[in-house]
């Protein structure tokens, strides 16, 4: 594992470097007091996890978060601050972590174990890897599977909400758009979206996850790893790395994730029962 961390103030960056190098997953970590130096650092060198100081002078944290993400997508970013009025902007650039000043070597792990867990990119699989905590992404070899359209990656979504079953035609439209009129104008817009998604899986040579014949598709569950599947089959690492988002740009997503919520929670008062036993 690789870590960056970026502060402004020298003492505080030497005491979360000395903090992460600490870490049981033995990490790489390099300091920066410049975000610039950080960047550059950052697109020549792979890093897993970057810790990033929300209120600097020259960039703020959420803006250089941006920055990280755009550079590095696969990059997990956890911003640390001494300020609680920066959570929304946090979750807005979809930061995996939060952390308040002073941060404890216990949280600090919780947070690196969060995401070592949630990860999807396991380098020896050669399975295609669906996420859906948090945000859906699909990934190839460990690399971000980018599609042409956004409906066509919705579709996809959705088909794996569905967990393998047969979804028609008029009803993944009607969740998608959110409109119960499906017409013939409304079929050839499905059908461009069809045909897009299954353009992206021919380019990445993973168009065997998805089996679509006539008016019915559906995902292949055997054919992809997927932390909702292993959610659902009881993996208690997956339900312990759940942190209560499925799927967040989706609405249609909600009642999947108030299940996983009652799943979650009972997974939870199970294990501080029997701890205190």
């Amino acid at each position: 594992m690789n870590i960056i961390c970026v502060d402004d103030e020298k003492l505080v960056l030497g005491l979360n470097v000395s903090l992460c190098q600490e870490l049981k997953q033995k990490p790489d970590v390099e300091g920066f007091t410049d975000a610039d130096e950080a960047i550059s650092y950052l697109k020549n060198n792979k890093v897993d996890v970057a810790i990033l100081d929300i209120n600097m002078p020259q960039i703020d944290g959420i803006n250089l978060a941006i920055k990280v993400k755009s550079n590095s997508p696969d990059t997990s970013v956890i911003f640390l601050t001494g300020y609680d009025n920066y959570a929304v902007d946090a979750f807005r650039v979809h930061a995996s972590g939060y952390l308040m000043k002073p941060i404890s070597k216990e949280r600090l792990q919780e947070e690196i174990d969060y995401v070592t867990n949630s990860s999807p990119i396991v380098a020896e699989v050669s399975k295609p890897q669906v996420k859906t905590f948090g945000e859906f992404d699909l990934f190839k070899d460990g690399k971000t599977v980018k599609f042409s359209r956004s409906k066509a990656k919705e579709l996809l979504a959705f088909l794996v909400d569905r967990q393998g079953s047969s979804v028609s035609r008029a009803t993944a439209y009607s969740v998608i758009w959110e409109d119960d009129d499906y017409d013939r104008s409304k079929q050839k817009q499905l059908d461009v979206i069809i045909r897009s998604l299954k353009d992206t899986l021919k380019e990445n040579a993973i168009e065997n996850i998805i089996d679509i014949k006539g008016g019915q598709m559906r995902v292949v569950p055997e054919n992809f790893d997927c932390d909702l599947y292993r959610f659902f089959d009881k993996d208690v690492n997956t339900i312990n790395a759940y942190r209560g988002e499925y799927m967040s740009s989706y609405s249609w997503a909600s009642l999947t994730e108030a299940y996983m919520d009652r799943i979650h929670n009972k997974n939870e008062t199970i294990q501080s029962n029997s701890e205190s036993l």
